[in-house]
């Protein structure tokens, strides 16, 4: 009975039955006026879950639900497009790409954190851990709006079918995504009472590095294949310019890579969160001696 209780948990569970519903109602009636509703619920559901969880962890008076309302919104819409439009500037292919993307994104959600706090009286670690986690999810929330709505599209025609399998695998990966990196951006922009130190500057120089190592982990995956199960025949043919066939062995160790590597980006993430949290815990426990 106790996490009937919780609210997080309450909005997930609502959220999660009504995406279902949607999904299954548009399945069967083929009405595209749903796919808006499929596109927000699926979205928008683990990250308003996230940011509700949040709310109740240990948080200041700072953090009204007004505050996290805006963090969510306009942090959000506001990250999404300073990043759409630096990237459409400065982003093209190129061996740098990801880290230029990282560095992109993460200085938006940044900016758009200190936007929205900067009449915050009072700063704390863990309330910016929570802000900024909040934007960040924000961020996610709006982004991952976008790559649905262009998997819907297909040459041959509309597929709900890759937009769920888009938002699902969304849905699992945003939890150590775009709002943990924000989380400890956050963290450390008011532990220095919001203004940009050489702290903050390393944080998201850190956080940015983890973001553009995500982004990257399929070529990086591609590229460790290659090197311990490569066969010559393929060797020769990258060198003249083709693609070469794949084995299924190669397919397998391609997924198990990439998928390694997702987990120690997001381990490395969470440990630095987590220390960030108990050295702010230890600071106000010797303070309130």
């Amino acid at each position: 009975m106790r996490t009937v209780r919780r609210p997080w948990l309450r909005i997930f569970l609502t959220g999660l039955v009504l995406w279902v519903a949607s999904v299954v109602v548009t399945s069967w009636t083929l009405n595209p006026n749903l796919v808006p509703t499929v596109v927000l619920l699926g979205s928008f559901l683990v990250p308003v879950t996230f940011v509700a969880w949040a709310y109740g962890q240990g948080r200041s008076p700072t953090v009204t639900v007004e505050r996290m309302f805006v963090a969510f919104v306009v942090g959000g819409v506001l990250g999404v497009l300073g990043a759409s439009l630096l990237e459409s500037w400065l982003v093209r292919p190129s061996i740098v790409m990801f880290l230029l993307v990282g560095l992109i994104e993460e200085a938006a959600k940044l900016a758009a954190l200190m936007v929205v706090t900067r009449h915050a009286v009072k700063r704390s670690i863990r309330d910016g851990v929570v802000l900024g986690a909040t934007v960040g999810f924000g961020f996610a929330a709006f982004e991952s709006a976008g790559y649905a709505f262009n998997a819907l599209f297909t040459s041959h025609g509309l597929s709900l079918g890759q937009l769920v399998e888009t938002e699902v695998l969304r849905g699992i990966l945003t939890p150590v995504g775009h709002g943990l990196w924000t989380a400890i951006a956050g963290g450390a922009l008011f532990a220095a009472g919001g203004r940009l130190t050489g702290p903050v500057l390393l944080a998201y120089l850190g956080v940015s590095v983890l973001h553009a190592l995500w982004d990257s982990m399929s070529a990086i995956a591609i590229a460790i294949t290659l090197v311990l199960t490569g066969r010559p025949w393929q060797f020769a043919q990258l060198r003249i310019g083709r693609v070469p066939d794949v084995t299924a062995w190669q397919v397998h160790v391609y997924t198990v890579v990439t998928w390694s590597g997702f987990v120690v980006i997001s381990l490395v993430a969470l440990a630095w969160l987590w220390g960030t949290l108990v050295r702010d815990r230890r600071r106000r426990q010797m303070s309130s001696q």
